[in-house]
């Protein structure tokens, strides 16, 4: 396994991942000061992002149903937990935006290479229903 989203398990095929982006940072509130640079004081954390991107290969692999899943995720807007392939938790996470793009079209409509990319965001502590379906997603 490359990571978990959710319900999403990433894994060499068919539904994979190929390359993440990870974003962190620090908000700072500025306070000016006469006659010098402005103080600076830490008030936490910034947004903190990944971007996870892929590549299907439907008709050799599979992978439409896992990608379908990603999307009901993102539909439904609730946090989802996140972990590294090695175990390391990354959090909780909602999915702000899949983009996909298919190449070379087969007779079905449906591209025999699909590339796309999640756009994850770290949430706050999910609710108890954001928990209870994580749970539920578990045992699908």
């Amino acid at each position: 396994m490359l990571c978990q989203l959710g319900a999403c398990q990433f894994t060499v095929a068919p539904f994979n991942m190929h390359e993440t982006d990870h974003e962190a940072g620090a908000s700072f509130a500025s306070h000016e000061v006469l006659g010098r640079m402005p103080d600076l004081e830490f008030v936490g954390e910034a947004a903190e992002t990944w971007t996870i991107r892929g590549r299907l290969f439907p008709e050799r692999f599979g992978g439409l149903g896992e990608m379908a899943n990603l999307h009901a995720m993102r539909r439904a807007g609730s946090a989802q937990f996140f972990m590294r392939g090695d175990g390391v938790p990354m959090g909780w996470v909602v999915i702000e935006r899949v983009t996909e793009k298919s190449t070379y079209i087969g007779p079905n409509g449906v591209g025999r290479v699909i590339e796309f990319e999640a756009n994850l965001k770290r949430s706050g502590s999910p609710n108890a229903a954001g928990i209870f379906n994580a749970l539920m997603d578990i045992f699908r």
